[in-house]
């Protein structure tokens, strides 16, 4: 019987839990973390897996005979982006705990803002105890722009929340009890929608989509004037100075941001101090790392037994 391939481990976490959840995992396997100094130059040949985020640029050159590639979230970009991507199958991360996180996110920073929680701490911090005129999540459309896994989830949560959601995506999916568009339904979907949650792969359609001219179209009939923008999809879908132009022009009320277009955010950037922007340091769907390596050694198992890989990406579709 042949020896087990190693799995090379490229993962830009934080590396306390990345070593907690490699004990125990893949067993059998010897494991190349390139995080650890040893393995700076380990000759990579010959290895079949690797589970990347944001991995070193030439990790492909130094991997030349990679059977399958591993992504340590549901996001794909940063490792289409990569160089020298070898033509095999690539592997999203689809998990219970990744798409929690996300909803348990989404949910959050759609009740902030109906709360209007940002209001209360600016009067807390003034030591006034006043109240404010208060809608309920009835009164709130959520629109739901990605109705993937994460967006079918976070909308059955926001709905049990009480928000009224909707749900956009380029081919239009059937949720029950949710309204959802298409592509050519765009326009009648965000003329319904007081908050806008981007939960969008980025790919050369969803470039910038979440622009100036898609900022105008939302309802302007919500209970808070206008619309609130939240997105926890990718920061490549997102144009940042038309974000701060509607923000400064009252063409968006509010904003919750966990990604960018460049991350880490430069402390220099205004959305940090301002006070109607909540910012998060793209942690919404944070990988559980145990889970991950739960998920790939599954997917391995099948691979290796002749079974097909699931969640396999579309390179050309980006997802």
């Amino acid at each position: 019987m042949s020896a087990k391939s190693p799995v090379i481990v490229d993962l830009l976490f934080i590396p306390e839990e990345v070593e907690a959840a490699l004990e125990g995992a893949f067993p059998g396997r010897e494991v190349i973390n390139l995080a650890d100094p040893v393995h700076r130059d380990r000759d990579l040949s010959g290895i079949d897996y690797a589970v990347v985020w944001k991995s070193a640029p030439d990790l492909f050159w130094r991997a030349p005979d990679l059977k399958v590639v591993f992504s340590g979230g549901a996001g794909v970009d940063h490792v289409l982006k990569l160089p020298g991507l070898p033509d095999v199958p690539l592997v999203r991360f689809v998990d219970r705990t990744l798409t929690t996180r996300m909803s348990e996110w989404v949910v959050m920073q759609c009740l902030l803002h109906l709360r209007q929680h940002r209001a209360y701490e600016a009067l807390a911090s003034k030591h006034e105890w006043r109240d404010l005129s208060q809608p309920e999540a009835a009164d709130v459309t959520v629109g739901i722009m990605g109705m993937g896994v994460l967006g079918q989830d976070a909308a059955r949560k926001l709905a049990v929340m009480g928000f009224k959601v909707i749900g956009w995506s380029r081919t239009k999916r059937a949720v029950e009890g949710i309204d959802t568009y298409d592509a050519a339904g765009l326009d009648a979907f965000l003329g319904r929608a007081d908050f806008l949650v981007g939960l969008l792969p980025l790919t050369a359609d969803t470039k910038g989509i979440f622009d100036a001219t898609l900022f105008r179209k939302l309802s302007r009939n919500g209970p808070f004037g206008a619309p609130v923008f939240i997105n926890a999809g990718r920061g490549g879908s997102q144009v940042e100075v038309d974000i701060l132009e509607c923000l400064d022009s009252g063409v968006l009320s509010a904003a919750s941001l966990d990604v960018f277009e460049e991350e880490p955010l430069s402390p220099e950037s205004r959305f940090w101090t301002m006070p109607n922007v909540y910012v998060t340091p793209h942690v919404a769907a944070s990988s559980d790392v145990k889970a991950l390596f739960a998920h790939v050694e599954e997917q391995i198992g099948r691979f290796e037994s002749g079974l097909p890989l699931e969640h396999v990406v579309d390179k050309l579709a980006g997802y």
